[in-house]
């Protein structure tokens, strides 16, 4: 453990939580200028003289930010999105980027696989409904079976990979949608996210948060995954029209779904907590003891690496755009 000196100085501009803060408090000085939620501070209020901010994917880091700091030059993120880190900037700006990539895959994808278990067997419902003291008293309602269910995956990066890898090892049949077909998949691609959606019966998102993904599952591709069909979504609630699902779980154009991202987050529209048939979670997908020690060891490295001079692994500002 190293000792903080007076130059060791981190801006924190997102919440962060506490495990986080006191690993970097522990070899860092942390200075708090949250710009975020309801005590947000101005950005136009943060003094010069900062090298480095530690935020979160949710909260970010714009340009404007950047020109609010102007001996800014490492951005160390807890979360593996992007689509609120302004890499334009950062790169225009001479600024590092550090995030966590790659820490969160597994976790993510084992609950992309445990939500549509959850939400075409109905075990979060059954667990209502013992709970209710039903049982004996009403017939347990009948589910459908997930081993003959298609899958359709709208994003094959490495969340979405190992989501397809995990249902292809179970037996099931696998399709997905992404920007470029991978050649080496042995999954059926679909050009089209239309054509994807009429063809299988869970659909899961496992894409980016960017102005070309924004409601990339609308109402009409919503109405070709049917009746019969599952919407799951371990990405972003942008990449969702939230009002054309809602209107079709409450009528029964769709069988049901699993969300752990919300348009407004934590306070999500209050018609979902009146359906039977959505598995609603905290935007928890990532949340593992395992994963958290993981990605505080990476955010870690990444800020010691600057401190000390050292050259900065993945720099997510130096990668290639698209």
């Amino acid at each position: 453990m190293s000792q903080a000196s007076g130059s060791d100085r981190i801006l924190v501009i997102g919440a962060i939580g506490q495990d986080l803060r006191e690993a970097f408090a522990e070899e860092f000085i942390l200075i708090d200028h949250i710009i975020e939620g309801p005590q947000a501070k101005s950005i136009s209020t943060i003094a010069e003289g900062f090298k480095v901010v530690l935020t979160r994917a949710l909260c970010g880091a714009s340009e404007e930010l950047m020109q609010a700091m102007p001996d800014l030059e490492l951005i160390v993120s807890l979360g593996a999105g992007l689509e609120k880190i302004d890499l334009e900037a950062a790169r225009r700006h001479g600024v590092k980027v550090v995030h966590t990539p790659d820490e969160l895959t597994e976790d993510v994808a084992d609950y992309a696989v445990g939500l549509t278990y959850d939400a075409v067997r109905g075990i979060s419902a059954a667990d209502r409904f013992v709970r209710a003291e039903k049982w004996g008293k009403t017939p347990a309602p009948f589910t459908r079976r997930v081993s003959s269910k298609k899958i359709g995956i709208i994003g094959l990066g490495k969340i979405g990979s190992r989501i397809a890898e995990k249902f292809f090892g179970l037996g099931l049949d696998v399709s997905y949608h992404d920007r470029i077909e991978k050649i080496e998949s042995p999954y059926r691609y679909f050009p089209n996210v239309r054509e994807l959606a009429a063809s299988v019966d869970v659909l899961i998102l496992s894409v980016a948060g960017t102005a070309s993904t924004r409601h990339i599952v609308d109402a009409e591709v919503l109405d070709m995954l049917g009746p019969e069909g599952y919407l799951i979504n371990v990405a972003r609630a942008s990449v969702v029209d939230e009002a054309a699902l809602l209107d079709r779980l409450e009528d029964g154009r769709l069988a049901g779904a699993g969300l752990d991202v919300f348009a407004e987050e934590p306070g999500l529209d209050k018609r979902f907590f009146q359906l039977d048939n959505v598995v609603l979670t905290p935007h928890a997908a990532s949340f593992t003891k395992e994963a958290r020690k993981a990605l505080i060891a990476t955010l870690l490295k990444g800020a010691r690496a600057y401190f000390s001079g050292a050259a900065i692994e993945n720099d997510a500002a130096a990668r290639k755009p698209g």
